[in-house]
């Protein structure tokens, strides 16, 4: 198993101007082994397709991803086309993970997209990607999308990208072992990851259906301070089964780094870490990162 680590900006990263090249060189010259974009449209990150296509032009090595891309609301056929194009300038760096979206009333508006067939446009948005990625010509009729003799080129230089997916509730562990190739679980600890991914790969077999052992990761977010009250007690709430949510966002490299070494005796080979404040200036930034490759980086093999 490769474990292999790679470094995410967030929904709350304010880098939208040159700043952001300079931390793509500072993540491609410390050899962190991916880069990974949230969304947000009520947020000051930058959009996900936007900015994977600027670090990908920055870069030769690292590879590129989302953490993760909305689905439902998108046009599958147009963004197949988008990614198919960034994965071929890429070189086959590109790492699509997709969501239903945050359960917020301003981004579902932003999507229009009613909260009840999210999961339906999902499913049949993403069987829609795939096709586009490797059929000549498609036919496809969905409830939501419905095409005939549709033809998308280029094709990806992957064949195809392999699809991540999120989430920790019973539905969203059961489609991941329907319809993902790998699981990017975020605010779990390595007990829930175990359980999940048991779960996702019991559907998956039931589904004739085999998810590579080496695509169980999980998605850290961390502080360097004490984690914030207000975010322990959003944590709570979310996870009342936890006598202690902290464990959920580690604090400090020593317990970042004791964190993803339990979660590689669970399994988990893939790793995206996010910090939930971030530096406050580019050299800052220059510095975080380098400790950050000084004390995780050996963690991979």
């Amino acid at each position: 198993m490769k474990v292999r680590i790679g470094y995410g900006l967030g929904v709350r990263s304010s880098l939208n101007d040159g700043g952001f090249l300079r931390v793509v060189d500072a993540l491609e010259r410390l050899r962190f082994d991916s880069l990974w974009l949230s969304e947000r449209i009520g947020g000051d990150a930058p959009d996900p397709l936007v900015a994977m296509s600027m670090a990908a032009a920055r870069t030769e090595r690292m590879k590129i991803g989302t953490s993760v891309m909305v689905l439902p609301g998108r046009n599958p056929v147009v963004l197949a086309k988008e990614l198919a194009t960034l994965d071929r300038m890429s070189g086959g760096r590109l790492l699509p993970a997709f969501g239903l979206g945050v359960a917020d009333p301003h981004e579902q508006q932003a999507f229009g997209v009613e909260r009840s067939e999210r999961a339906t446009i999902f499913d049949e948005a993403l069987a829609v990607l795939r096709a586009c990625w490797t059929q000549d010509s498609v036919d496809f009729h969905g409830k939501h999308f419905d095409f005939s003799d549709l033809r998308v080129l280029p094709k990806p230089v992957q064949s195809p990208p392999e699809v991540w997916l999120g989430g920790i509730a019973p539905s969203e562990l059961r489609r991941v072992g329907r319809l993902a190739d790998g699981w990017l679980p975020s605010f779990v600890t390595p007990e829930d990851a175990e359980a999940g991914w048991g779960t996702i790969t019991r559907v998956a077999s039931d589904h004739d259906r085999e998810i590579d052992p080496e695509h169980f990761g999980v998605l850290i977010p961390y502080t360097v301070a004490e984690p914030p009250a207000a975010l322990l007690a959003g944590l709570k709430a979310r996870r009342p089964d936890l006598d202690d949510v902290s464990v959920l966002v580690p604090s400090g490299w020593d317990a970042l780094c004791a964190l993803v070494s339990r979660f590689v005796d669970v399994g988990a080979s893939k790793f995206v870490i996010i910090p939930l404040s971030e530096p406050g200036s580019l050299d800052e930034w220059e510095s975080h990162l380098a400790d950050a490759a000084t004390r995780l980086r050996p963690l991979e093999n």
